[in-house]
């Protein structure tokens, strides 16, 4: 796999991905393309420097900012690792669960935000639904080399999963009851939608309730990731206080 961007390679790096080949824009003096030359170095990945024109085709969107690599596939994580990732931090698990959503900008900020605001897994469905891909790599920030993804075969059975294990598992959609009047201080998941259907009727019946973001505007949903950012946020506010 193939990510570009200064940040996304150099998280990468940091993160001790399998990292191959680094390609760096030649005769450029930017000090963090010098670190990340550094890093490749201490990786054991080999640094091939190149002009513009062969890192524009090389990068999976044309822009690189001077920094490719080359990765190993990206590896998922189980749902096991998930819960014993909450419990090396010593906090109650907090996971997010995407249903159906399809768009790799929408998941990389999906996992920016799961970073930054202490999710500790996301959930993604392994059909009709998007992979970690590079798009969603560069889009993260390097968040994705961070939050254990997990790719289930069906999301339901994680759901049913998660239940047996205690969780309490909400459905986000505009129809809720408002998230700041609800606990979500325990072992709890937050289900998103996907673009344009948002939570699966099947999906919802099995969450143990639903959860709204209060909104005062003439327009009643959110984008998929922003909605995430949002109720992660809630959580995040809820523990903390």
């Amino acid at each position: 796999m193939l990510i570009s961007g200064k940040n996304s390679v150099k998280e990468a790096l940091l993160s001790g991905k399998t990292c191959d080949k680094v390609y760096i824009l030649s005769g450029n003096t930017d000090r963090q393309l010098g670190e990340i030359v550094r890093l490749a170095k201490d990786g054991g990945a080999r640094v091939i420097y190149s002009e513009k024109a062969a890192l524009d085709k090389l990068a999976p969107d044309g822009r690189h900012q001077g920094a490719v690599a080359e990765l190993s596939e990206y590896k998922y994580a189980e749902l096991g690792d998930v819960l014993e990732c909450a419990a090396e931090r010593g906090e109650e698990p907090l996971i997010l669960i995407l249903d159906g959503v399809q768009d790799p900008m929408n998941l990389g900020a999906v996992l920016r935000s799961a970073e930054c605001l202490g999710a500790h897994g996301v959930v993604i469905g392994k059909h009709r639904a998007v992979s970690v891909n590079e798009t969603v790599v560069k889009t993260s920030a390097g968040a994705a080399e961070y939050v254990l993804c997990v790719k289930a075969t069906n999301v339901n059975d994680v759901i049913r999963e998660l239940k047996d294990n205690f969780f309490t598992v909400y459905a986000a959609e505009a129809d809720g009851v408002p998230a700041d009047g609800v606990s979500l201080k325990g072992s709890t998941a937050i289900v998103i939608g996907g673009e344009g259907e948002g939570v699966k009727r099947l999906t919802r019946e099995l969450c143990d309730g639903v959860l709204s973001i209060p909104m005062n505007g003439k327009i009643n949903s959110l984008n998929a990731s922003v909605a995430a950012g949002i109720m992660l946020y809630e959580c995040a506010r809820q523990r903390k206080a």
